[in-house]
């Protein structure tokens, strides 16, 4: 069976932009929007119209400047916020309307005090009134993740019988664990009647650290859309990485999916984000972080020296990364010292390595890392010379 490509939908621009203090300008905006479209995602999510006129102004000129992808703009299921959207989107060339509201029972109790049955009707009225400006409209059952699976269908179907393109299936807290979120895909995959007409999209969050897991077994399960960001940014404890979804997807061909994302280009895209955000990565932070592809423990170091695979499972350049680094501790041990010595000109004997390796722990003792302006003053106290092998 050939593999099943899961379109990209980023909502760095929206969602992500929704992290306190990360508010961007309408010409940041369109610079990130046009590296998401180099970046090749499938659908940008320029904002979020009637929020505000800056933000409806953004989605008007993210729809002006990029061609390729589709570029959605979100709405509540009410009918202004729908004709606001209809109206920023209108110089879009892949124009999409974003609907929809929440089907938990806690939503539809606490929050609009209504009915299922009203539920329903409200999110059968607001797509068909989105139809009635744009073909490709997708909804969001917000809270899906905590709704009953077979009222859950029952919306859907109800959906499918109106003409949504999409159907998002939203983890909005975070509560799921990836079995019941990829079950709940599933569930409507098999019970939902003309499912295979539409694309089931993921949409996760990260309160529980779960968001990638749970996309991919949502992705597994059925689903044609993951929703995410870059950086992994959005609300609370932020959304769905884009870039480790899409290595996930990459690195484990046994899923037999693919995504049009070029790879390359996800650390300069990562950066970029970081950049204009003010929204530092933490080092530790899978595929960009500054620390995935670093080694400091000499074991580790040992490893990836004599064959990078043995403790890396991505090469850096896929991502954009120039190489792994070594970097230099007290846990390094000699193949480290060697490995990082010949780097800048110094080809030790044995011996020579032996007599560095002490003065470097001494070194390593009264510093957190050692760096390459220590080896040259460990070169020169060791009377070492740097030469060049021909």
């Amino acid at each position: 069976m050939a593999p099943r490509k899961i379109e990209i939908f980023d909502t760095t621009l929206r969602d992500g932009e929704q992290v306190p203090g990360c508010k961007l300008n309408t010409p940041e905006k369109i610079e990130i929007a046009r590296q998401l479209e180099k970046l090749g995602v499938d659908i940008i999510e320029a904002g979020f119209p009637i929020s505000s006129p800056g933000d409806f102004n953004s989605v008007v000129e993210i729809a002006k400047a990029v061609k390729d992808p589709v570029v959605c703009g979100l709405s509540r299921a009410v009918k202004r916020d729908i004709e606001v959207a209809a109206d920023a989107l209108k110089h879009a060339k892949r124009p999409r309307i974003h609907t929809g509201i929440g089907t938990s029972e806690t939503h539809i109790r606490y929050k609009f005090r209504t009915t299922p049955e009203k539920i329903i009707e409200w999110a059968v009225d607001a797509v068909k009134y989105a139809k009635s400006f744009v073909e490709d409209v997708e909804f969001y059952a917000e809270d899906a993740g905590r709704t009953d699976n077979e009222y859950l269908a029952r919306v859907c179907e109800a959906l499918v019988k109106v003409g949504v393109t999409v159907l998002n299936i939203p983890d909005t807290t975070g509560y799921c664990l990836p079995e019941e979120y990829g079950a709940k895909i599933r569930y409507l995959k098999e019970n939902v009647k003309g499912i295979d007409k539409v694309t089931l999209s993921t949409h996760c969050h990260n309160d529980l650290g779960l968001a990638t897991a749970n996309s991919i077994a949502g992705a597994a399960n059925g689903a044609g859309q993951i929703e995410c960001t870059l950086n992994g940014i959005g609300e609370r404890a932020g959304n769905t990485s884009l870039e480790e979804v899409v290595m996930v997807i990459k690195q484990h061909p046994g899923l037999n999916l693919y995504t049009d994302i070029q790879t390359r280009l996800l650390y300069p895209s990562s950066r970029l984000v970081s950049d204009r955000m003010g929204m530092i990565v933490q080092p530790n932070k899978a595929i960009v972080g500054s620390n995935a592809f670093a080694h400091s423990s000499g074991i580790h170091q040992d490893g990836v020296i004599k064959f990078r695979e043995t403790y890396e499972i991505i090469d850096p350049e896929e991502v954009g990364v120039d190489q792994s680094s070594i970097v230099l501790t007290a846990r390094s041990g000699r193949a480290a010292i060697a490995y990082r010595s010949q780097k800048l000109g110094y080809h030790l004997t044995k011996d020579e390595l032996d007599n560095v390796y002490q003065l470097f722990l001494d070194y390593a003792d009264r510093k957190k890392e050692v760096m390459d302006e220590d080896l040259h003053e460990i070169m020169k106290i060791s009377n070492i010379t740097a030469r060049v092998e021909v």
